[in-house]
C-alpha cells in the first residue's frame, strides 16, 4: 500500500527574507513526479501557531496520512535537523514544568545513512516548535486509538545554496523513503 504523507512549510516572516528554505525545499520535492508515494503538500503556512496548526490538523483529518513532515527554516544551521521533541509552556505538567512531547519515530535509524542530517533536541521557541507541539498533541489525543495512527517529525531546513542543495534534497528524500519503507503499522 502506498504510504501517505503530509509535507508542510512556512511562508516568509522577516523583511530580509525573499523565500523560506523549507518552502523552497518542498518546491523541489514537488517537482519529482515519479516518487511512488502519496505526497500532500501544505505550503506557505502563515507564521502563526494557532492558524498554522488548524490548517495542518484539518489536512491530517482530510488525508489520513501515515506520516506528517513539518518543515521550517533554520538560518543558523548548516544541516537538515530532525527535531526529537517539542516543548510547551502553555501546557504545564502536574509537577509545574513545561510539557514535552516526543516523536514516535526512531530518529537514530532515520539519520543513519545521511550526510547532511542531524538530530536536534531544540526546536526553538518560535512557530516551528508551536506547530510541532500542536501536531504531536493532536496525534496523542485524537489518533491514539484510531485504526490509522499517524506519526510526525519536524525538519529544520538551512538556507539552501548551490553548494548544499543536492545533499539536502537527497537527505530529505531519504527521510521520505525510509519512512515509506517501514513496515505497515510499525513506526521507525
Amino acid at each position: 500500500m502506498t504510504k501517505r504523507f503530509v509535507l508542510t512549510s512556512f511562508d516568509i516572516w522577516l523583511p530580509h527574507h525573499t523565500s523560506n528554505s523549507s518552502d523552497d525545499l518542498l518546491e523541489f520535492v514537488s517537482q519529482f513526479k515519479s516518487l511512488p508515494y502519496d505526497l500532500n503538500f501544505l505550503r506557505k503556512l502563515p507564521v502563526d501557531v494557532p492558524t498554522a496548526s488548524e490548517k495542518v490538523i484539518a489536512k491530517i483529518g482530510e488525508t489520513q496520512p501515515d506520516y506528517i513532515i513539518c518543515c521550517g527554516m533554520a538560518e543558523s544551521r548548516s544541516k537538515l535537523s530532525v527535531e526529537s521533541n517539542a516543548r510547551s509552556t502553555s501546557h504545564i505538567t502536574k509537577d509545574g514544568s513545561e510539557s514535552i512531547l516526543r516523536t514516535s519515530i526512531d530518529l537514530d535509524n532515520l539519520v543513519r545513512e545521511s550526510v547532511a542530517l542531524e538530530i536536534s533536541h531544540n526546536c526553538g521557541r518560535f512557530v516551528c516548535e508551536g506547530l510541532y507541539y500542536s501536531v504531536l498533541n493532536f496525534i496523542n489525543l485524537h489518533c491514539q486509538f484510531h485504526p490509522h495512527k499517524s506519526s510526525c517529525i519536524f525538519v529544520h531546513v538551512p538556507i539552501l545554496t548551490e553548494k548544499n542543495l543536492s545533499v539536502i534534497l537527497k537527505d530529505f528524500l531519504s527521510i521520505i523513503r525510509c519512512l515509506a519503507l517501514s513496515p505497515t503499522g510499525e513506526r521507525l
